[in-house]
């Protein structure tokens, strides 16, 4: 094996994912409020929790260092589509796949349970989760002027991805 080979696989072996349930809701909320600029009130919680295996904790071995929390949100006609409230790392642990090993969880998860629509909200001047998501294939959908409140720049822009569907049989 030449020099840096395996690197990823060894990092990747480390990160484990584990459910948020009442016991643990306080390491979402510890990690929330190192990551972002926001402050989440109890709804979100709620929504998390409710969730299920949409809202997952990331260990790196055996350190909590980030989350993904979603909310299953039912859209018109009834289909139900997940939107990512948050997703996050904490800054030593990027770049070792926590956060792909998050989002993919939840795109394989939806691709399961037969959810095609998954969206999320990002700021207009984060380029890197802008980047980050769009290796996955999300698109910039819409703009949406004055949607944070404290923060600035308060505009934001949705990102949505169609998960592939299964091919209808002839």
């Amino acid at each position: 094996m030449g020099v840096g080979e395996g690197g990823g696989e060894m990092a990747a072996a480390a990160i484990s994912l584990d459910g948020v349930r009442d016991k643990n809701v306080m390491q979402l909320k510890k990690l929330n409020t190192a990551l972002f600029p926001v402050r989440y009130n109890d709804k979100y919680y709620a929504d998390a929790l409710a969730s299920g295996d949409f809202t997952k904790l990331a260990y790196f071995s055996d350190i909590c260092v980030g989350s993904i929390a979603c909310r299953l949100e039912k859209k018109e006609g009834g289909a139900i589509c997940v939107y990512i409230m948050t997703l996050g790392v904490l800054a030593p642990y990027r770049g070792l796949g926590v956060g792909t090993k998050l989002l993919n969880h939840v795109l394989d998860l939806s691709h399961q349970q037969n959810i095609w629509d998954i969206y999320l909200h990002v700021q207009t001047n984060n380029d890197d989760a802008i980047a980050f998501y769009k290796k996955f294939g999300f698109e910039i959908t819409d703009t949406i002027r004055n949607y944070y409140m404290n923060i600035r720049p308060p505009d934001c822009f949705v990102l949505s991805k169609v998960v592939a569907q299964p091919h209808a049989k002839k």
